[in-house]
């Protein structure tokens, strides 16, 4: 994300709060801690402050919200996963095809702190001043708002799929409070009884630090990265119908996402999967 919005408005207006390669060897994996952050010097030039609160390929996850002037967070990855504080962000968005539904949709909650009357966007001047190509009225925050989010003719399809999942959502957690709790404490139990069976053998190696382990996608090495164990594992995998484990092509490795639509039987066919590849038994 500060690479491209250095590439947008130049490196000279982007500040790196912090790069958690600089605190685990030049690899991702951890999420610092807050007293090592650089923020910028006066709350006043910060524009936003922008954090991914999931990041699938490495499987790390913020735990809590962090701290910062006008947070906005990509929540793609873990959206409707866990209870959240709406109203610390100025803005959160998330593309719909993990948790939501199908692609084609990107779901923003802006506050209205941000919108007419309360503060005006960037006019079409200042955006030339930086160098910054006009965006399309359709992508406009106060239109869409204004408009109730029908400026234009949406997806229906994929608008219909999404409702159906939310309603399913809301179906399932009937006189909870907050009503994501059910979601949670499912999308929990999932993360920790895997995570368990992983710790529970010297075969698997976890990759991000325990403190930060990501519920939605879960990383880890088999036999300190051996790639014929590796190979063997997800062949023994795809034969029992457990599809999609290879970790992302930029660093390798073993991938299990646990999003929102990963059942709980799933989830215990892949731990006794597990279990039968470290006993040698797949």
């Amino acid at each position: 994300a500060s690479q491209e919005a250095a590439r947008l408005i130049g490196k000279e207006h982007i500040n790196i709060v912090t790069d958690s390669r600089q605190h685990r060897d030049g690899k991702f994996g951890v999420i610092p801690s807050a007293d090592t952050y650089k923020p910028s010097t006066t709350a006043a030039d910060v524009a936003l402050t922008y954090y991914c609160d999931n990041e699938t390929v490495d499987g790390v996850e913020f735990q809590s919200t962090p701290e910062g002037e006008n947070l906005v967070a990509d929540m793609s990855s873990n959206f409707l996963s866990r209870n959240v504080d709406v109203r610390k962000h100025i803005a959160i968005f998330g593309g719909a095809q993990k948790n939501i539904g199908t692609t084609g949709i990107t779901i923003a909650i802006v506050s209205n702190r941000i919108l007419p009357p309360h503060a005006e966007m960037a006019d079409s001047v200042l955006m030339r001043k930086f160098g910054l190509s006009v965006g399309p009225v359709v992508l406009d925050y106060p239109t869409v708002a204004k408009n109730n989010s029908l400026y234009n003719t949406l997806p229906i399809f994929d608008v219909w799929i999404a409702g159906r999942v939310m309603q399913r959502l809301l179906d399932a957690s009937e006189g909870q409070t907050p009503r994501i709790a059910t979601q949670q404490a499912e999308s929990d139990k999932k993360a920790a009884d895997l995570y368990a069976v992983l710790d529970g053998s010297d075969v698997y190696a976890v990759v991000p630090d325990k403190s930060v382990r990501s519920r939605m996608n879960l990383c880890f090495r088999i036999k300190g990265g051996d790639a014929d164990a590796e190979k063997a594992f997800l062949k023994g995998a795809e034969s029992r119908g457990l599809f999609g484990l290879k970790g992302h092509r930029s660093v390798g490795g073993i991938r299990a996402s646990n999003y929102n639509a990963v059942s709980v039987a799933a989830v215990e066919k892949l731990i006794q999967y597990l279990k039968d590849f470290a006993e040698g038994k797949a």
